[in-house]
């Protein structure tokens, strides 16, 4: 799906949309248009009057804005086809706006909203975000558009914008009159740029630079640009509500509170989320008591990157107060609940399957043939399957497409080879079959249990792997076959680390990048079973040679067949 914003076609149609997760990139708005020129004859939008408002700043007064000197303002049906709109209509998408500081999360937190990494750019870096974009949040039922959610470039100048503002419109005015006079102005056109010049152009006006200092000369005179902040007010301006994006880890600075100031005058509801609240160093504290004196009570936490499933309810629910009409909040919450849940029963199912899988691979081998090629080929197999159900876990939970491009997640955690020793080890994880200690943590395969076939047991002892030998038929052992399965063992570790691996998902925000480890496991999760009880459902697919692929079979008749057991072996998966 294609990211879409401000420069694309206003008049493209939205697709229709069936998942709650990662559903964006429909229709932008008319938000980065170009500025349409001023027509002689139009009164600017609420432009104070100096005649009949002595105490207030006029353009005339400022060298930048004198009104004979007026380029590209905007008409008035330009601005009030941005003025807010104060109802919701039934079946219409909210719209919310994401809005914030440069480089305090914003398109990172939508990210984990939508559950897709490739939404937008994000950098460690300033003003990466230079266009709003616009991501919609549907009925996974129903396809409907539940919530419209708008990418805004960061706030970079708001304490000069304050500055602006107070200089060229009067205070006693609605703030969203204070608003739309400063669109109007040129230094809200992206037309406009810095530069060192004593003037500039653009179409058939010319503008004077305001001077820094006593005097005005091309090397220290300049032009403010708003551009990034007239793109962010619009955008407010046309929404029903914002969030406004916190970095918890920074101070509470004078800029700060100017943006809050400059987006109350907006006059929608506005909610503070504080991002990356899983660090150290944080100061939420102070953040809360200097929002509570600006009468903004209602704030949530949501770590793009730690992310937990109830924050981002409380996110909505939080929302929801703030509006009169809160129905289609509390139908998405409901959706993302279910869906959520369902997730996780997929997630349980593909690795039941995946141990089933595992569970019933089986090679035969002749009583005097050496048992070593066949063991390194079934150990190759395991490893194989193993990372193709990671990639089913990966893709289901919108982490990449296996089919597009390589993961850039870490998973150093979860590729390590399941047949290595250590690893077993680590987890705690002892073998159960009749062998000396150690060697269950090799290849395993019991020499009691392959009969006294002294030369196979000493050569398999000190080997390393996962591997058991079954030879309970009569049949077999009147033929002299003997058969390879993997080992109670290892089937109970590669059960272990794939729910580490969901867990890790789970808690997993949108927001990583290249070199951002997937979880750090601050200590091995416990096993859902004991080695040496393995659940029925595997240990009845050892009889089940049929229900693996893995015994050169056909995957999807396989899958079928050992259905019913993964359904009922992922309600045992349950953490």
């Amino acid at each position: 799906m294609q990211n879409t914003n401000q420069k694309d076609d206003p008049t493209a149609s939205a697709p229709q949309h069936k998942s709650l997760f990662a559903d964006k990139a429909l229709d932008k708005t008319d938000n980065d248009k170009p500025v349409a020129p001023y027509q002689p004859g139009n009164q600017l939008p609420s432009q104070p009057d100096s005649q009949s408002n002595p105490q207030s700043k006029v353009a005339d007064n400022n060298p930048l804005l004198s009104e004979s000197e007026v380029m590209t303002k905007r008409s008035m049906s330009d601005i009030l086809k941005d003025a807010p709109k104060t109802t919701l209509a039934e079946g219409e998408a909210l719209k919310l706006a994401v809005v914030g500081h440069t480089n305090t999360g914003k398109t990172s937190i939508l990210r984990t909203l939508l559950r897709d990494m490739y939404f937008g750019e994000v950098k460690n870096e300033a003003a990466t975000t230079r266009h709003v974009e616009r991501a919609i949040i549907s009925d996974s039922q129903t396809g409907q558009a539940l919530v419209a959610l708008y990418d805004t470039p960061g706030l970079e100048d708001a304490s000069g914008l304050m500055d602006w503002l107070e200089d060229n419109t009067a205070s006693r005015r609605d703030g969203i009159d204070r608003l739309q006079y400063f669109l109007a102005s040129d230094i809200a056109s992206a037309d406009v740029v810095k530069t060192n010049a004593s003037t500039a152009t653009t179409g058939n006006h010319t503008v004077n630079f305001k001077t820094i200092g006593q005097t005005a000369s091309p090397a220290n005179a300049y032009v403010e640009d708003y551009s990034q902040e007239a793109k962010v007010i619009r955008q407010l301006l046309a929404s029903d509500m914002a969030i406004y994006v916190i970095d918890a880890r920074e101070p509470v600075l004078g800029k700060y509170k100017d943006e809050l100031a400059i987006l109350s005058w907006a006059a929608i509801p506005v909610m503070p989320v504080f991002n990356f609240t899983d660090s150290q160093d944080t100061n939420i504290n102070d953040w809360q008591t200097m929002l509570a004196r600006r009468n903004l009570h209602i704030s949530t936490r949501f770590d793009s990157v730690a992310f937990e499933f109830d924050d981002e309810m409380t996110l909505w629910r939080n929302l929801a107060t703030m509006l009169t009409h809160p129905e289609t909040l509390n139908r998405l919450i409901e959706r993302r609940t279910e869906d959520w849940a369902q997730l996780y029963d997929e997630a349980n199912i593909i690795i039941a399957d995946f141990l089933l899988n595992v569970a019933a691979y089986v090679r035969e081998i002749a009583e005097d043939d050496d048992p070593l090629p066949v063991l390194s080929e079934m150990k190759e197999a395991v490893r194989q399957t193993e990372r193709a159900m990671q990639s089913q876990l990966l893709n289901l939970y919108k982490f990449y497409d296996n089919a597009a491009v390589a993961t850039p997640l870490e998973l150093h955690e979860y590729q390590q080879d399941p047949f290595d020793p250590e690893l077993l080890k680590s987890y705690g994880i002892r073998t159960t079959s009749g062998a000396a200690a150690g060697a269950l943590l090799g290849l395993g395969i019991d020499a009691a249990a392959l009969g006294t076939t002294l030369g196979l047991g000493a050569a398999l002892g000190g080997l390393a792997g996962g591997l058991l030998s079954n030879t309970s038929s009569i049949a077999d052992r009147l033929t002299g076959v003997k058969r390879l399965y993997i080992d109670p063992a290892t089937l109970t570790l590669l059960a272990t680390r794939s729910l580490d691996l969901l867990t890790a998902l789970r808690h997993r925000g949108h927001a990583a990048t290249t070199d951002s480890p997937i979880a750090e496991l601050q200590e091995q999760a416990s096993s859902p079973w004991d080695a040496g009880k393995l659940p029925s459902e595997l240990k009845k697919a050892r009889s089940k040679p049929q229900w693996s692929s893995l015994n050169r079979g056909t995957s999807e008749q396989a899958q079928e067949m050992r259905a019913d057991s993964a359904w009922s072996l992922s309600r045992k998966l349950r953490r």
